[in-house]
């Protein structure tokens, strides 16, 4: 990077571990290492521009080969967030470490919350509301939702406000 830059573009691949944290036990994700694992599986990956950002220089993505010279600054990073979840690592990523554990929601959001986010989306209703991966509460929740155009809200185990809607009946 030169002192005069005007932009940066971070590229943030959600979840894409490149190797377990030294407190991974306490989290219980001994032995984490997603790109690891999909390499493995698939003997390699061909990602040339990733590849040509720095990825490989992280992960060989191409086992038995050399990954090309990085023409873009790469890295990873080890957490020192108070937290364990996607906000708090975009946070950090950008240099604002979280001090404390962001709250989660396991059994639901708060109403104060869930009544601005009705009026803000213009509904009536909601469904879900309450921890759940994502595919299982489009299988649970998918057609009410298409008959009812009610968005579905969910938390997947961590601070985040998820909402899943189909275009065609709730619109962008």
């Amino acid at each position: 990077m030169t002192e005069n830059a005007k932009r940066a573009i971070v590229i943030v691949l959600d979840s894409l571990g490149v190797g377990e944290m030294p407190d991974a036990a306490e989290y219980g994700d001994k032995g984490a290492d997603t790109l690891g694992h999909i390499v493995e599986k698939f003997g390699g990956l061909d990602l040339p521009n990733l590849e040509k950002l720095g990825l490989g220089k992280i992960k060989n993505l191409r086992p038995g080969k050399e990954a090309p010279d990085a023409q873009g600054a790469y890295g990873k990073m080890a957490s020192v967030s108070a937290s364990k979840d996607t906000t708090a690592g975009h946070w950090e990523i950008m240099g604002s470490p979280a001090k404390r554990p962001f709250p989660t929601y396991p059994d639901g959001f708060p109403e104060d919350l869930l009544n601005n986010f009705k009026k803000a989306a213009g509904v009536d209703g909601i469904l879900g509301n309450k921890a759940s991966s994502g595919t299982v509460i489009l299988e649970e929740l998918g057609e009410e939702h298409v008959k009812t155009g009610f968005p579905i809200v969910y938390t997947s185990a961590d601070s985040v406000f998820q909402i899943a809607a189909h275009e065609k009946y709730f619109g962008l």
